[in-house]
């Protein structure tokens, strides 16, 4: 357990303050997860930085979708990564690709130099490559210090065996974080057959709101999932036993 990490997805600062208290290492702040995450606005990275001590990565991403991004949303994304370095963020998360499905090395490079010292994660833009193995080498060459996966597939457990193949390819040169449906009742079979020692989860539950009266037939959201009276937090119990699962490994 003291090589293994455990990093907690976020999008409010009571899921930020439950993992914090609850161990975890680190947390990826994000807003909008029900779309993958987009960047928080910055008085929730401001507050965050504020309350805790552990640290905090922020994803760079201005919008929901693909993973191509016009010159406006590219510097968007610049003046995101100088924001979260005047606030102090330990790290940042991002991921551009190409139409044909590879990384735009250049771009990510280029981004990645700006951000510096901050770490930099690429984020599961990777899952969407044509080709992992160049993916991988794009991944490195372009300088990120960690790449988020679940092994092109659904979930990091169906994508272990990638995942796997992947820590083998990367052979130290890059910190490879299985990261998309992990829980409590996986995590040990995802870190003895991927290798892996960091990890990433969400841990979320949902919980009731605090509305009495509660308007029925309109949403503010779109779809059968849009929850106008609950929300989803990250569990800290959920985060406990993760933490206490791998300890025993």
């Amino acid at each position: 357990m003291m090589d293994m990490k455990v990093e907690i997805c976020v999008e409010n600062i009571e899921s930020a303050l439950n993992a914090q208290n609850a161990g975890a290492d680190r947390i990826e702040l994000c807003s909008n997860l029900v779309e993958g995450g987009t960047t928080p606005s910055y008085g929730t990275i401001a507050s965050v930085r504020d309350k805790l001590t552990i640290d905090i990565n922020v994803i760079i991403r201005p919008r929901s979708g693909d993973f191509i991004y016009s010159d406006l949303e590219y510097d968007i994304m610049r003046r995101e990564i100088d924001i979260c370095g005047e606030c102090g963020i330990n790290g940042i998360v991002l991921g551009i690709l190409l139409s044909e499905g590879s990384v735009d090395v250049d771009r990510t490079a280029k981004l990645i130099e700006s951000a510096r010292p901050m770490s930099v994660t690429f984020h599961r833009a990777f899952d969407m490559c044509s080709d992992p193995v160049l993916g991988l080498k794009d991944v490195i060459y372009s300088g990120a210090d960690r790449l988020l996966t679940s092994g092109q597939k659904e979930n990091a457990r169906e994508g272990a065996e990638l995942i796997r193949d992947l820590i083998v390819q990367a052979n130290d040169k890059i910190i490879i974080m299985p990261g998309g449906g992990i829980t409590e009742s996986n995590i040990e079979w995802i870190a003895r057959n991927t290798g892996a020692k960091e990890f990433h989860s969400t841990c979320r539950t949902v919980v009731d709101g605090e509305m009495i009266f509660r308007k029925q037939g309109i949403s503010m959201g779109n779809g059968p999932d849009s929850m106008e009276f609950s929300r989803k937090i990250a569990d800290p119990e959920k985060i406990k036993n993760i933490i206490n699962i791998l300890r025993g490994i």
